[in-house]
């Protein structure tokens, strides 16, 4: 009778410990998952810190070179503690017998080398123009936003445009450059901090661009900078006379849009009367100002001072443009693919100064 009943309850036994293992089976398949998805989710989590920690609206990978002339990375600047990381382009056929002009890129804030190098599509215009590109990137430890800092102290200022002027004469010697052809441009603050460097070393530069940016050495803080952006702060511009001694600065191009909440566009009238006060002689008077368009790209009004038969200033003013670069990549921050191409509308600026040092 024992071994009768004993039967069913070995069943039973059997049925539970398979339905344990089971049970098991399943816990841990479902602690698997979890586990996974956890990790997973740590994983993007870091990655989306870490991209938020390079202050970059649009983080994008380091340029590569798709054709003609290639991408190369290194740092500069005056030493260990005040070095700047950069890319810089170099386009097929430049070489030492074929030197080219270089053109010095800046970013603005929340943007790196590589993003603005995206945005500008600089190594387009360096193939076809034959140039060599440089994009100095702004440190986090000097700036959190990656912003060039051309609204701290005199001598803030004048430190932070010495390391790039250092990185810019590192990078003229090591590649094939032509010095009497070297331009600065940049965007927002990058566009301030080229303004800045041309204050600064005017003889080292054949031109500068200016896009969006607030007028220069017109704050000492962040306080000032913000009034500065809206158009509320002025130049020093009696301390800028006495360290230019009667020099003239190199000609300019600024660029900004009638819609920009940022930076307001009054900053683009006072950068070029800044210039214009700035030139030793007689002021030269304005030209008519023509409205242009491009297909159907946002139009676009411009003013012209001459000197003789030379443009020494130009105004541009993009329409319904805000705080982003005209004609610029899709898909990138602070960028509009609508508007007008600005790094060709500078260098079509620069480019007489070019050919005029190609006939002597």
């Amino acid at each position: 009778m024992g071994r009768k009943r004993s039967k069913p309850v070995s069943i039973w036994t059997a049925l539970s410990d398979a339905t344990t293992r089971s049970a098991t089976r399943l816990q841990r398949a479902v602690a698997r998952s979890m586990v996974n998805a956890a990790v997973e989710q740590a994983n993007a989590a870091s990655r989306a810190a870490r991209k938020a920690l390079t202050g970059v609206a649009s983080p994008t990978a380091t340029p590569t070179s798709r054709g003609s002339g290639r991408w190369e990375s290194g740092q500069g600047g005056l030493g260990p503690a005040l070095m700047r990381r950069y890319l810089v382009f170099v386009p097929a056929g430049v070489t030492p017998s074929r030197p080219a002009p270089l053109l010095l890129l800046l970013h603005g804030c929340k943007q790196d080398a590589a993003s603005f190098a995206a945005t500008t599509r600089a190594a387009a215009l360096a193939r076809a123009e034959r140039c060599i590109v440089l994009l100095p990137e702004q440190s986090l430890h000097a700036n959190p936003y990656r912003c060039w800092n051309w609204f701290r102290s005199d001598t803030q200022v004048a430190g932070e445009s010495a390391i790039l002027m250092a990185l810019t004469e590192q990078v003229s010697r090591r590649y094939p450059v032509r010095r009497e052809r070297r331009y600065v441009m940049g965007l927002s603050a990058g566009a301030s901090m080229a303004l800045t460097l041309a204050l600064q070393f005017p003889e080292r530069f054949a031109a500068v661009g200016a896009h969006s940016g607030a007028v220069p050495h017109s704050a000492s803080n962040a306080l000032q900078g913000r009034l500065a952006m809206r158009g509320d702060r002025e130049p020093d511009l009696a301390s800028l006379r006495l360290r230019l001694a009667g020099g003239r600065l190199p000609p300019l191009i600024v660029l900004h849009g009638d819609d920009d909440a940022v930076v307001s566009i009054d900053n683009a009238a006072a950068t070029t009367q800044l210039w214009l006060d700035l030139l030793p002689g007689e002021m030269p008077q304005p030209g008519p100002t023509r409205t242009l368009q491009r297909g159907a790209r946002r139009a676009f009004a411009q003013t012209d001072w001459m000197l003789g038969s030379t443009c020494h200033v130009r105004q541009i003013r993009i329409e319904g443009l805000g705080h982003a670069w005209s004609g610029g990549a899709a898909r990138q921050a602070f960028s509009d693919p609508g508007g007008p191409d600005a790094l060709t509308l500078a260098w079509r600026f620069f480019a007489p100064r070019v050919k005029a040092a190609r006939r002597r």
